[in-house]
């Protein structure tokens, strides 16, 4: 099933009966495996509206990321969440779509400063399970009526309704780019450098740590975006600040220098946004939340072939042997764990995504019975009823 326009979709849906699988570009496999019809939305694409002076944009869902990042380029302005392309990590081809950015809610490293995907998403439409097209939200900034539908959809992985088009706020492009790199330090430490970095006034839009960097050392890399004058001042001071932690090297890039608005300062924080140190290692990869100053103590107790902590420690990507079921490893912990990359018969035998509180679940199950009674989309990719 390959709709073109918004009414063959609800056409579809409305006389659909058994269990769908909603795709859109095939990049993300994530969530228990769903077995049904494809419905691709690959042919649902195009920029219906794009107004660089009012800082908007109106896309299809099936449209290509690279074709909305290359329009905004052509402005000099992005997305202001900065998507992963999960492709080398998850092993998988494709192109992704925004429509897919959505449904996962897929924000990069950015997301400390600039909010998620679901920050920047200021209007959706989308067909619900009985082919009813509805829309929520509009193509202006400030629209907040009735349910908030927008922030619902994001993350909702395909299972209350089929996104058809979608409106963002977005940001000027960046005029320059600081790296600032600091080698050798333990978890810990790397943990408490990036709270100093983050707790001051110099405005860190990127912050991550891995023990096992690209040339195999432990890095901590912290970034500041703006423009030139404003980059090289904050850098300086920025670096001055670090100095109990250990000496900071800063690489300064111009938007000329980097490609595509948003990819960052060189390969580096490409390489820290699509998590490319996992990329052809054996193991499942899980996705822990987690409140920063809890993440070495965590991660010590994993038997982590690797690991990576993005937003200054609140996000931890780890890489564990095939099977693990890591929630009984860390038992209660304060946070959320996402198993992300893993076989079939591990993400149907274990919960993929953190299991919810009884209210929580409740509140869940009968969304997904108001939006989809049918029981077609997506049916048990999240858990919870089918």
């Amino acid at each position: 099933m390959t709709p073109e326009t918004e009414i063959e979709l609800a056409e579809m849906l409305s006389a659909a009966s058994a269990p769908l699988r909603v795709q859109g570009g095939g990049t993300r496999p994530i969530g228990r495996p769903v077995v049904g019809e494809v419905l691709s939305m690959a042919d649902m694409r195009g920029i219906e509206l794009y107004e660089p002076g009012a800082l908007t944009i109106v896309v299809k869902a099936g449209t290509p990321l690279a074709d909305v990042e290359a329009a905004l380029a052509a402005e000099n302005q992005r997305l202001p969440f900065e998507p992963m392309d999960h492709r080398s990590l998850m092993g998988t081809e494709g192109v992704p779509t925004i429509g897919g950015v959505v449904a996962a809610n897929v924000s990069g490293p950015r997301r400390i400063q600039a909010g998620a995907c679901r920050d920047s998403l200021i209007g959706v439409r989308f067909v619900d399970g009985r082919g009813r097209i509805m829309k929520n939200g509009g193509r202006v900034m400030k629209n907040v009526t009735g349910y908030d539908l927008v922030k619902l959809m994001a993350g909702s992985y395909g299972t209350l309704g089929v996104l058809s088009e979608l409106s963002f706020k977005v940001l000027p492009g960046v005029a320059a780019t600081a790296c600032l790199r600091l080698r050798g330090l333990d978890d810990e430490t790397a943990v408490a450098a990036m709270a100093a970095a983050l707790g001051s006034p110099f405005e860190v839009s990127g912050a991550a740590h891995t023990p096992n960097g690209p040339d195999g050392d432990p890095v901590t890399m912290l970034r500041v975006e703006g423009f030139e004058a404003s980059v090289a001042y904050r850098a300086g001071r920025l670096q001055a600040l670090l100095d109990p932690f250990g000496q900071a090297e800063i690489e300064t890039r111009l938007a000329a220098d980097q490609g595509a608005f948003g990819a960052g300062a060189g390969a580096i924080w490409r390489w820290v946004r699509d998590v490319d140190g996992f990329k052809g290692k054996d193991g499942d990869v899980w996705r822990i939340s987690v409140k920063p100053t809890d993440a070495p103590g965590l991660v010590a107790k994993l038997d982590a072939r690797d690991v990576l902590y993005d937003w200054g420690g609140g996000l931890v990507w780890a890489l564990v042997p095939g099977g693990t079921d890591l929630r009984a490893k860390l038992v209660d912990f304060a946070g959320h764990a996402t198993l992300i990359r893993a076989s079939k018969d591990t993400r149907a035998r274990l919960p993929v995504f953190h299991p919810e509180a009884a209210p929580i679940a409740a509140l869940s199950a009968g969304l997904r019975k108001q939006f989809d009674p049918k029981g077609i989309l997506n049916p048990g990719l999240m858990g919870g009823e089918v």
